[in-house]
């Protein structure tokens, strides 16, 4: 099964150990909209030394939204994944909001991820991170996903996820307690929006 490299990208070292060290067929660099004139660099490097033994591919997106950050990450999972390919992800070679973002998209995936590295700045080590998941059930995220188009009523939340109004609290509660409803208001948070991906 061949492996995609997925890694944010600000420097050319930390992708460029991850290439060498997991040996991808395809690497997809998650840079932001209108990069820098660095990041053209890194990017012409590895498409001009690698690029006839690796296929390079840019998917941009933002710079600063993490939820936009993890849905560009969760959609280049997808579609790798749906090519049948390993996913490998590198988190150290861009801005902290997209390595944040990225991160955030494997957890959404974590069933699809082999592996999520970061590669330490001094050593050029590969630190190996653990591939966590939100943790919710269905029921919270379809909670989620109501509060997401707008639904504020918890009965109208209890009719629709078709629980009693008093479970319907519980869950909501929970999801409070998780930082994925606001702790004021019945309105999701950019990390229930992250949970929902």
């Amino acid at each position: 099964m061949e492996t995609t490299l997925i890694s944010t990208v600000y420097s050319i070292e930390p992708v460029m150990i991850c290439i060498t060290q997991f040996s991808p067929r395809k690497v997809v660099l998650i840079m932001e909209e209108e990069p820098p004139k660095e990041k053209e660099q890194v990017q012409k490097i590895i498409e001009d030394t690698l690029g006839k033994f690796i296929k390079v591919q840019i998917k941009e997106t933002s710079l600063y939204d993490v939820v936009q950050i993890a849905k560009d990450t969760v959609d280049t999972i997808d579609e790798e994944r749906a090519k049948g390919r390993k996913i490998v992800v590198n988190i150290s070679g861009g801005r902290k909001t997209q390595a944040l973002g990225v991160l955030f998209g494997c957890y959404a995936r974590n069933n699809d991820v082999q592996r999520i590295a970061y590669v330490t700045e001094e050593e050029g080590e590969i630190i190996d991170l653990p591939i966590l998941s939100f943790g919710i059930s269905k029921t919270k995220k379809k909670l989620l996903e109501e509060l997401k188009k707008g639904e504020t009523s918890v009965k109208n939340l209890a009719l629709k996820l078709g629980i009693s109004r008093g479970m319907t609290y519980n869950h909501i509660r929970e999801l409070r307690n998780m930082g994925f409803i606001d702790p004021e208001k019945l309105e999701i948070t950019s990390a229930g929006e992250i949970a929902t991906l």
